[in-house]
């Protein structure tokens, strides 16, 4: 079954910047901490030819906490969850954007046969398999950029999580700032209980008064 949603893990500035713009940001992959992944959209940009490559990467996996230790550490992280339709169908917009799932393969079947070039983009070592990851990709054949940016409908942000690192004296302050932007106000934010959750601990103590809202 393919899934219905795509999360992108972020931080607040670029979630506010997403909700009061109504758009995605593309960005050159260069400095992107899997140097192998860089690597392989460095030659795809160096077999086509082109001027710039840009990405996004979204994951179709649940929440996880890798996910957001590794995307969106701090207090400040923020995930942002798609309708996966109502956003390709923004995507589909715009004829310089791909979008595909990511391939996770072993070295020795990578090693074993030359890697075709359209596919170049979207191929990751197996470790990194249980990311999910979905991508958008932005080829432009002549321009050098550093960025492109996709205009989005809001209709299409089905929730905003923050992050659980998040002091909880502050999620109020931070969900009322993100629901007075325009457009915004009817859109669920919801402060991550991944690391502390009332309910998992009454299961171990039936007696614990949980605390909700």
């Amino acid at each position: 079954m393919s899934a219905i949603t795509l999360r992108r893990y972020t931080n607040l500035a670029a979630t506010i910047h997403c909700l009061r713009n109504r758009c995605l940001t593309l960005l050159n992959p260069a400095s992107w901490d899997d140097r192998n992944d860089a690597f392989f959209l460095a030659e795809y940009k160096r077999r086509t030819g082109a001027k710039t490559v840009l990405a996004l990467c979204f994951a179709e996996s649940s929440e996880t906490y890798h996910h957001w230790r590794v995307f969106s550490p701090g207090s400040d992280g923020v995930c942002l969850e798609f309708d996966k339709d109502r956003l390709l169908e923004a995507v589909r917009r715009d004829n310089a954007i791909k979008q595909r799932k990511v391939c996770y393969r072993e070295i020795n079947d990578v090693c074993a046969g030359p890697v075709e070039t359209q596919d170049l983009p979207y191929i990751k070592r197996y470790p990194y398999g249980d990311e999910q990851e979905f991508r958008l990709v932005f080829t432009h054949a002549e321009k050098e950029m550093e960025a492109h940016t996709l205009d989005i409908p809001l209709s299409c942000i089905s929730r905003v999580t923050l992050s659980p690192w998040l002091p909880k004296p502050l999620e109020k302050s931070v969900k009322e700032t993100i629901k007075q932007i325009d457009g915004c106000k009817t859109i669920k934010v919801f402060r991550s209980t991944l690391i502390e959750n009332e309910r998992w601990k009454k299961a171990a103590n039936p007696d614990l008064d949980v605390k909700t809202g």
